[in-house]
């Protein structure tokens, strides 16, 4: 991770945001003195997006003059919280992380209990959004996506249910030509690598910041990222796209698709029917927040980067995920990732 060019980039657009939204800065103490935010989080405490919320809570805080309270409601994956938070007043005083891509597949899959309409909600910004590892157990005599082609087995793969970890285990396998297992019994990434690193299971598909914790632990080894681009992480380790020049026009639609999916990432967000002018004071203090020096540096030391994406860009992702697939590659997409493994 070159932290010392992403803190550059970081002081230019915090330099820039800080002449652009001066004026905000005053509409925001107007509008949100005495109130207090709640910072809701669908996954329990202790995770990735429970960090980010606490870590950015106390920021929010300062940048808009309120009091800002992180509250945890976990249950069905984030859909819970999401489902109430899509119905929630629009008064400016609630803000969410969305599991982008989790969240983009509920809704494809018609999940049962899913209430929101990701397209509905009021979009600030992408805090971050990974490329994904192929991890294989410790040991694996497996360097490549070569060797698995070669290898005469069936490749067991750990999943916390129909997750991330699910699909794009399925993608892979599909799009590599392996046979393959899914094993989706694992309640969180954390027991399912600890089944590749016991060697119960053979291989993982993670994000990047979970593949970077499993590989400095040695609990799992990096053999390529399923994307166009390689890993900011892992920049030595080549992508599906340069381990298999020959990919044809199918197997780069899936490979695109699921990454543009997994680009979704942890989406910043508020209520549907928020006014307008308070979602501007919103995105133009998430802009200033994500931009800012000293919070890049910490996200830095604590292994949850920021990557900002403008609320346009995520909108734009959005909309590719689910208004870009006609029907018959939404049945598509739902056979392979739903029923094949």
């Amino acid at each position: 991770m070159k932290s010392s060019k992403i803190l550059s980039l970081g002081a230019v657009a915090l330099g820039a945001a800080v002449l652009a939204y001066q004026p905000a800065a005053y509409a925001a103490s107007d509008f949100y003195k005495g109130k207090t935010i709640r910072f809701v989080v669908g996954f329990g405490a202790g995770g990735g997006y429970d960090a980010y919320s606490r870590m950015l809570a106390p920021r929010f805080a300062k940048e808009l003059g309120a009091k800002v309270l992180v509250t945890n409601e976990p249950g069905a994956g984030g859909m819970r919280a999401l489902n109430r938070v899509a119905i929630a007043p629009g008064d400016g005083t609630l803000l969410h992380i969305v599991n982008g891509t989790g969240a983009a597949m509920q809704q494809i899959f018609g999940v049962k209990g899913k209430r929101y309409d990701l397209t509905k909600l009021q979009y600030l910004g992408i805090i971050h959004s990974s490329r994904w590892q192929i991890l294989v157990t410790p040991k694996s005599p497996y360097k490549s996506i070569a060797d698995l082609i070669k290898a005469d087995k069936v490749f067991n793969w750990a999943s916390s249910g129909r997750s991330s970890m699910g699909t794009g285990a399925a993608v892979t396998c599909h799009v590599i030509g392996l046979r393959c297992k899914v094993v989706t019994g694992y309640k969180g990434s954390r027991k399912a690598a600890l089944a590749v690193a016991q060697g119960e299971m053979d291989a993982m598909y993670v994000s990047e910041t979970s593949a970077d914790k499993y590989h400095r632990n040695k609990t799992a080894r990096v053999i390529a990222t399923m994307n166009r681009k390689r890993s900011v992480l892992f920049q030595d380790v080549p992508t599906v796209f340069e381990q298999l020049p020959n990919l044809s026009k199918d197997q780069k639609w899936w490979i695109d698709l699921h990454a543009t999916m997994e680009s979704l990432g942890r989406i910043l967000v508020a209520p549907p029917n928020t006014p307008k002018h308070v979602v501007e004071i919103l995105r133009k203090a998430t802009h200033k927040i994500l931009n800012d020096p000293d919070l890049i540096k910490e996200a830095n030391r604590r292994r949850r980067f920021i990557g900002y994406q403008t609320a346009a860009q995520a909108m734009k992702a959005v909309d590719a995920v689910l208004a870009t697939p006609t029907p018959a590659e939404i049945k598509k997409i739902k056979k392979l990732l739903l029923e094949t493994y």
